[in-house]
């Protein structure tokens, strides 16, 4: 049976002149390398890099944020359940219209910028913060940035990419992004060790790091010659733009929705962590873990997903997804939880760059960062529902419930994903 989701492997009479031209390599010597890296642009490496840097600034402060806001704030699980829900929905909307304009423009470098640059100038707030609404508005405007970027940046990898690698191209950006995630926390608990515990003070430490990626950004990143723009005064928002993202989009933005609903804020791994027993100074090695196999596995599964069958990994990723959840509702120990989140990273590491894959797959060229916008929106929704409803089940009948909560509904998703025959072609 034909693949249902994945894009044909195309002919494509230019590849290997801008596979030369983009990665430098042309002499017979460095095949070996050339190889290694799959062709991919330099543009990739960039974007990863970029995401990289920023990643580590916003890791090290994100998993020190839950622990940050109840111990110190005395913030409850429900106010922490909604705050992490409305930042990352208030990213969403923004990638709603952040995409659609990049189409307009026909041009994603300047608001990776915008949002990059946002991104960095809000982190100083987090360590200035003294109340709980310090930092949910902190937590809004760089969440706003994220926003900005994160449409065009996805079309972006698109719009440089061969569509025969372009799997990989997103699962090295991924790979590069988790690997910054992994670090963030890492440099947080060497920090907290040497800051003898004090948060704010190793707050102020994912400042720098924010700033390195808006310069790699600049200096690594250029935008393509031509970027496929919107014809017409009409919006890509409006009914008529919205019809032409098509059915097949459609069905895959549901999809991604009910992924989202089975996984919940990585926030709830942290407040999991401290619960199990593991000191504020560790509190931030279960993202590192999480991070770790989630940068490692990334890759491989985004070349996987090149012209193969995509409900595979899917399926996979819902049943470890499960297993996760199953091992953190039970887990008698700090080092469970650990293994717990593990198995959680593993489970992003399988769907998450296959998603983005598929989203530029079925989207037309010239509304790629419109549907990419409005993927990142509905999944927006369903995280704030998702992170509310988790928060409030902890709040009442405690964390197991949280979890064994995900695991009903990412059986749920498997069945709907197990029965499914809808064909996906290539929007290119």
């Amino acid at each position: 049976m034909p693949c249902p989701f994945s894009a044909p492997v195309t002919n494509d009479t230019g590849y290997k002149q801008r596979m030369n031209k983009d990665t430098g390599y042309t002499r017979p010597g460095l095949r070996r390398l050339r190889a290694l890296l799959h062709g991919l642009p330099v543009g990739i490496w960039g974007l990863g890099l970029t995401s990289m840097f920023m990643d580590i600034s916003s890791e090290l402060v994100h998993s020190l944020l839950p622990v940050f806001m109840a111990s110190v704030l005395g913030a409850s699980m429900m106010t922490i359940g909604l705050i992490e829900g409305i930042a990352e929905a208030t990213a969403s909307v923004t990638k709603l219209f952040s995409g659609t304009l990049s189409d307009r423009w026909g041009r994603r470098r300047p608001l990776l910028l915008v949002g990059y640059g946002l991104a960095a100038v809000t982190k100083p707030v987090f360590p200035l913060a003294g109340t709980i609404a310090w930092v949910a508005a902190a937590r809004f405007l760089d969440r706003v940035g994220k926003g900005i970027r994160g449409a065009p940046r996805d079309a972006l990898v698109a719009d440089i990419t061969p569509v025969a690698v372009r799997g990989a191209a997103y699962g090295l950006r991924q790979a590069l992004d988790s690997f910054g995630a992994a670090l963030g926390p890492l440099v947080a608990i060497v920090c907290m060790v040497l800051l003898s515990g004090n948060i704010k003070a190793v707050l102020w430490v994912g400042v720098a790091p924010a700033f390195i990626a808006v310069l790699l950004l600049v200096l690594m990143v250029k935008e393509p010659a031509s970027v496929p723009r919107t014809a017409g005064s009409s919006s890509p928002l409006g009914t008529a733009g919205l019809r032409r993202l098509g059915a097949r989009f459609w069905y895959l933005a549901a999809l991604g929705a009910l992924f989202t609903m089975a996984r919940f804020s990585e926030a709830f791994l942290v407040l999991r962590a401290q619960q199990a027993g593991l000191s504020l100074t560790l509190v931030p090695l279960v993202m590192v873990v999480m991070n770790v196999v989630y940068a490692s596995a990334a890759y491989p599964a985004g070349r996987a997903a090149d012209g193969r069958d995509p409900r595979v990994l899917l399926m996979l990723g819902l049943a470890v997804l499960v297993i996760a959840d199953i091992v953190l509702a039970r887990a008698g120990s700090a080092s469970m939880v650990l293994i717990g989140a593990a198995i959680w990273g593993l489970h992003m590491a399988l769907t998450q760059g296959l998603f983005s894959k598929l989203v530029a797959d079925v989207a037309p060229a010239e509304l790629r960062g419109t549907a990419f916008g409005v993927f990142n929106l509905v999944n927006g929704v369903a995280v704030l529902v998702a992170s509310t409803v988790a928060g409030a089940l902890w709040s009442r009948y405690g964390y197991s419930a949280t979890f064994i909560g995900g695991a009903l509904f990412a059986a749920l998703t498997a069945v709907g994903v197990l029965f499914t025959r809808l064909r996906v072609q290539s929007g290119d």
